[in-house]
C-alpha cells in the first residue's frame, strides 16, 4: 500500500506531524529476518523499536522472537516490572541507583548486565546483592597489519585468552555469575556495502566485510571455548539486522539480535544482501510554497546518530520525486523539499518522511498510529508517550 495518494486518502484529516508503522511491512521485514537466522532464536534489540506494546507484540507473535536486548539499566528494571524477562544488558553500566534496584531483585531471571573490565566489576560489587553478567568481546578488524581498527570501539577484550581472564576474575567474585558472551560485528551489522552515490566505496566495504567475518568466526569460537573452561555459558550472542546471514552461520553462535529491521530505516536499503520492506516514517506538512519548485515542511530535522553526513539525514519518501534542500537539509522548525514532485504540493498536504535508524524517532513522537490492511488499527504509546526518556 506505499503510495501517497493511498495514505493521504488513509490519515485524511488527520493533523501532521505523527508518526506511524505499517504493520503488514513490518510482519514482512520479521519474516525476512527469521529466515536469515537460519533456525536461531533473535533477540529483540529495543532500542530499535522503543515502543513496549510493539515489542510485546513481537515477542508475542513468533517463537522466533526471544527475549530483549536492552539498552539501559533504568529501562531494563522497567520492562522487568512490567512482565517481560529473558532481558540483555548491551551496554555497561554506571546506573549506580539502577544497580542497588537490581540487586534487591527477587527474581529467578533477573536482567543480565555486559561487562568487559574489572573496574566495572568493582562498581557492580558496591551495590550489593548478586548479579548475572555478561562479556563483551571485541569483534572489530584490524586492517594495515594491525594499525588501523574497524569498527565500534566498544570491549577492550579482543583476544580468547584476554576473555578467559575477565571470566576468571567474576568466578573469583562473590555475588556473580557468569552467564554469557556477546559480540557485536558492527562494521558488518550496521554499514551497508552500497554507500550513497559512491560504489568504489561499497567494494572496499565488500571486501573488508567478508575478511573480517572469516576471522570473527574462527576468533569467537576459541574465546567460548577459552571461556566456557572456567564456566558454561548459557548464550553466546552475536549478529545485527545487517550481519544476520552471516552471524547464523558460525556454530558457536546460539542466539542472534535484530532490531532495526523490523522498521527497516533508510540505512537498510544500503544493503546488496537482502532487501526490507520501510514500515516506520513520519508525515510532515507542508506549510509554506517559497517557489515553484520547492515547498516547506514544517519540522522535521530528526538526525541520526553516528558519524555527520547525507546517510543521516531523514529522507522524503512519499511521493517520489522529492530531495532535501542541500543548502538546508532536514531542519530543526522547517525542511525544504525539491524535485518534480515539489510543484503538485499545497499547504496542507502531507509529506511522508523516513528516519536514517529505527528507534530513535520514537522520541519524536508520544504515539504510533499502527496500520493494518489500508486501515488504523490501533494507536500505540512509544516510550516517551509513556513518560519514559531512557537516553
Amino acid at each position: 500500500m506505499a503510495s501517497h495518494e493511498a495514505y493521504a486518502a488513509l490519515f485524511e484529516g488527520r493533523d501532521a506531524p505523527f508518526a506511524f508503522v505499517d504493520l503488514d511491512a513490518l510482519w514482512s521485514n520479521a519474516a525476512e529476518m527469521k529466515g536469515r537466522a537460519g533456525g536461531k532464536p533473535v533477540r529483540v534489540a529495543s532500542k530499535s523499536v522503543r515502543c513496549r506494546r510493539l515489542l510485546r507484540s513481537i515477542l508475542d507473535r513468533d517463537a522466533a522472537f526471544r527475549g530483549l536486548m536492552t539498552f539501559t539499566l533504568a529501562e531494563s528494571l522497567w520492562l522487568h516490572e512490567l512482565g517481560f524477562d529473558d532481558l540483555l544488558l548491551a551496554y555497561p553500566t554506571a546506573d549506580r541507583e539502577g544497580l542497588r534496584a537490581l540487586g534487591a531483585l527477587e527474581s529467578e531471571r533477573p536482567p543480565v548486565l555486559m561487562v568487559d573490565s574489572a573496574e566495572q566489576l568493582d562498581l557492580i560489587a558496591t551495590a550489593g546483592g548478586r548479579f548475572r553478567v555478561c562479556l563483551e568481546l571485541d569483534l572489530s578488524w584490524w586492517a594495515a597489519g594491525g594499525r588501523v581498527k574497524v569498527g565500534a570501539k566498544r570491549s577492550p577484550l579482543r583476544t580468547p585468552g584476554q576473555a578467559a581472564a575477565l571470566a576468571r576474575e567474576v568466578a573469583a567474585r562473590d555475588g556473580l555469575e557468569l552467564v554469557g558472551l556477546m559480540g557485536y560485528e558492527a562494521h558488518i551489522a550496521g554499514v551497508g556495502d552500497r554507500p550513497l552515490g559512491n560504489r568504489l566505496r561499497g567494494r572496499v566495504v565488500e571486501l573488508m566485510q567478508q575478511r573480517s567475518a572469516a576471522e570473527i568466526a574462527e576468533r569467537r569460537a576459541a574465546a567460548v571455548a577459552a571461556v566456557s573452561e572456567v564456566a558454561p555459558l548459557q548464550f553466546v550472542n552475536g549478529g545485527g539486522t545487517g550481519s544476520l546471514h552471516v552471524t547464523s552461520t558460525e556454530s558457536a553462535v546460539t542466539e542472534l539480535t535484530a532490531g532495526s529491521g523490523f522498521y527497516a530505516p533508510t540505512l537498510f536499503d544500503r544493503y546488496s544482501a537482502f532487501r526490507l520492506t520501510p514500515a516506520a516514517a513520519f508525515a510532515l506538512p507542508v506549510v509554506r510554497r517559497p517557489g515553484k519548485g520547492t515547498a516547506t515542511l514544517l519540522g522535521g530535522g530528526y538526525i541520526a546518530s553516528g558519524a555527520p553526513g547525507r546517510d543521516r539525514e531523514p529522507r522524503p519518501w512519499l511521493p517520489d520525486g522529492l530531495e532535501l534542500d542541500p543548502q538546508e537539509g532536514a531542519g530543526e522548525v522547517q525542511t525544504p523539499v525539491k524535485g518534480p514532485a515539489a510543484p503538485r504540493l499545497r499547504v496542507g498536504d502531507h509529506v511522508y518522511m523516513r528516519h536514517a535508524k529505527a528507534g530513535e524517532v520514537c522520541e519524536r513522537f508520544d504515539s504510533l498510529l499502527l496500520v493494518r490492511g489500508g486501515e488504523i488499527v490501533d494507536e500505540v504509546p512509544t516510550y516517551r508517550g509513556e513518560g519514559r526518556c531512557f537516553l
